[in-house]
């Protein structure tokens, strides 16, 4: 694998990780209603789960879920159950949450904030086809073990993912201090965040491969 190679690989993922999607939409809702460091304990155990798709994909793992329709639903539909059961948490929790500006009071440790965020990419089987499609493009099949390079661009990936991700919830986590300095903000943003939730994980139910 050439060093230009691999700077075009570090190009491209930083501008699909940039792109507003489901990952974001999470560290941005969890910097608004919980504070700076829930939201990038939350990126933190996403971009975990980065491991877990390069790896299935350097091992062909991830080609059951694009051959089988039943494996894509049943990672499909456990990945929306589990959205939809962390909104109705986060909604019971809005009458008992008392958010200080540093964003602390009733909320989850960040062991249970890390497992949410590595539980929630894990459980995306699009996630799983992607980097299928994505990581092959890069390898080199002349240089040979092939899983091997697409393991080394799976981590590349993850790398940069962190980054992005830690500056993301860095900067909703100052926008969420500002925020829940206004009398009441912070049962609306907790509404707010479990109402997100709640959306893409019916999202994530109704999508198709």
């Amino acid at each position: 694998m050439t060093l230009s190679t691999l700077l075009l690989f570090l190009g491209a993922s930083m501008a699909l990780t940039i792109v507003p999607g489901p990952d974001n939409i999470l560290v941005v809702t969890q910097g608004v209603a919980r504070g700076r460091r829930a939201a990038v304990v939350t990126a933190w155990g996403m971009c975990s789960g980065i491991t877990v798709h390069t790896l299935a994909a350097a091992a062909g793992i991830s080609a059951l879920f694009y051959s089988s329709a039943v494996a894509f639903r049943v990672v499909k539909y456990a990945g929306a159950l589990y959205l939809l059961y962390l909104a109705w948490k986060m909604l019971r929790e809005r009458d008992a949450l008392t958010i200080s500006v540093t964003g602390a009071g009733f909320a989850p440790s960040l062991s249970a904030l890390y497992r949410r965020g590595f539980i929630m990419n894990v459980l995306n089987p699009k996630v799983a086809l992607f980097f299928l499609a994505f990581l092959p493009q890069f390898t080199v099949r002349e240089a040979g073990n092939v899983p091997l390079q697409m393991a080394l661009l799976g981590f590349v990936f993850m790398a940069q993912a962190l980054v992005i991700f830690t500056l993301i919830g860095l900067f909703s986590g100052t926008v969420g201090v500002w925020l829940r300095q206004r009398p009441g903000a912070g049962c609306y943003l907790t509404r707010l965040a479990g109402g997100i939730f709640a959306l893409l994980g019916l999202r994530l139910a109704l999508m198709e491969r």
